[in-house]
């Protein structure tokens, strides 16, 4: 089987700005989509004024986002190689490696489904759930989670194998139909078909049904690309996909789920200071949370364009193609952070009123409530810039297979700088130093990330790749 031809002529002699262009455009777009319905729950939750529901879905959103840990490990790992693989222009083993990371991800979904279901109650009480959030956030983390996690995953690793197989556009067509999907059953499922009171149970199910029609259209999309690139259902080949390969899949995704599950581990450990604070500090910060993420969205999207351009060129040897999707897409992210800097700071308040309904017998509460995500808006966007290098160099190390380098990078980051720092300057100046903590924190990440990508370009590359970063 060969591989289509214009899929390699993208990644091999295409113009760098059209090349990243081509791939992170539909990923952006992917990427937004994804971000409307996964804030689409808080914005109609939002609309009943409660508070609580908010706290509650902020508590459970990190055992959602483990969803994005666990794809990772075999979406990236599998993709990474398979990109290097094409490039090496050893497709039947490529073939393999997706399979095997299908299979992967489904059996890595179904554990942590069942780990979650068995201790739900208690891994809520760890993360913040008071009296008054435990139904919502049992609820909540019960269908999303333990039901939903599966196609979730399962979906997000099919999406990360089309997109390094030159399939962005398929792959961004399943991600965004699901959150357009969500957006119209959210509402129907929170205020139509369920009783008041149910707006967090509605909110579940619209999400879960929302990424179980993704999943299906991508399986779809999956198997019909698998006619002329390097993809595969079979688990034959998954089988016999090759020691080396397994370990090269494991080598770049066990760094990728670690750098997403540590995210997500800050992420636990803010909720937890946050809600030590009070209930309505824990419901601004998740606001901040959800309204930080459109940077991160459009800049994340840049990144995964141009992992499967960085990879190939890498495993072909056309260092020069690789420097230049490396700046150009550099270039890129810095631009779209500042640019989001300016509209948060300007537009702070508004946008943190969005997610929370004033009009309400409770309207005191709801007014403290975006008091407090205002001014941890204001303080948390300054990190946005460095938050993208973070993001970009540990995807540069991805492409070219450094997974020691991109693991290092991903304790640093949250082990020794962010964490310690929330600690630090939460304890010193309460919650606006929990606030400031992500800008300390990933400024000094990206130090160290861009210092470790240097010194992995110098070491395959040789002196030629001095410029790079």
């Amino acid at each position: 089987m060969k591989h289509n031809q214009s899929k390699t002529e993208l990644f091999k002699s295409v113009s760098v700005p059209k090349a990243l262009m081509t791939m992170a455009v539909p990923t952006i777009i992917s990427q937004l989509v994804n971000l409307i319905y996964n804030m689409v729950d808080a914005f109609f939750i939002g609309r009943t004024g409660n508070s609580y529901m908010m706290a509650a879905t902020t508590v459970t959103l990190t055992l959602f986002l483990m969803n994005i840990a666990l794809s990772g490990l075999f979406g990236v790992g599998g993709g990474s190689l398979m990109a290097r693989l094409s490039g090496m222009g050893n497709y039947d083993e490529a073939r393999r490696v997706s399979a095997f990371s299908v299979y992967g991800a489904i059996a890595i979904a179904l554990i942590y489904s069942a780990l979650i279901g068995l201790f739900l109650d208690p891994i809520l009480r760890f993360l913040g759930a008071s009296e008054a959030t435990m139904d919502y956030a049992r609820s909540y983390g019960f269908i999303v989670v333990v039901l939903g996690s599966l196609p979730c995953v399962l979906m997000m690793t099919l999406g990360h194998l089309l997109r390094n197989a030159g399939y962005s556009t398929q792959a961004s067509i399943g991600m965004s139909g699901g959150g357009i999907l969500n957006v119209v059953l959210d509402p129907l499922f929170m205020f139509v078909l369920l009783k008041p009171g149910n707006e967090v149970t509605g909110a579940a199910i619209a999400t879960t049904l929302s990424n179980v029609a993704a999943c299906v259209y991508l399986l779809f999309a999956y198997q019909r690309a698998s006619k002329e690139a390097p993809l595969s259902l079979r688990f034959g080949d998954a089988r016999q996909t090759g020691k080396g390969s397994i370990k090269a899949v494991f080598a770049v995704g066990v760094p990728s789920a670690v750098l997403s599950g540590l995210f997500d581990l800050a992420n636990i450990v803010l909720n937890i200071l946050a809600s030590a604070h009070n209930d309505l500090v824990l419901a601004g910060m998740g606001i901040v949370m959800k309204l930080e993420r459109l940077p991160n969205a459009v800049n994340i999207g840049i990144c995964q364009g141009m992992l499967p351009i960085v990879a190939f060129n890498y495993a072909s040897g056309d260092h020069k193609r690789m420097r230049d999707t490396i700046k150009t897409a550099r270039i890129w992210g810095l631009l779209v952070s500042a640019v989001c800097i300016a509209i948060f700071e300007l537009f702070a308040a508004p946008a943190s009123r969005l997610f929370l309904s004033t009009n309400t017998s409770d309207a005191e509460t709801a007014l403290r409530t975006i008091a407090y995500a205002a001014l941890f808006l204001r303080i948390r966007c300054v990190a946005s810039p460095v938050q993208f290098l973070n993001y970009h160099t540990s995807f540069c190390m991805q492409a070219i297979g450094d997974g020691r380098r991109t693991l290092l990078h991903a304790f640093a980051r949250e082990l020794l700088f962010y964490i310690p720092a929330m600690f630090l300057l939460d304890r010193l100046f309460a919650e606006v130093g929990l606030a400031s903590a992500l800008v300390l924190g990933e400024g000094l990440g990206a130090l160290l990330a861009i210092f470790l990508l240097r010194r992995a370009l110098q070491q395959r590359q040789g002196q030629e790749v001095r410029r790079v970063a």
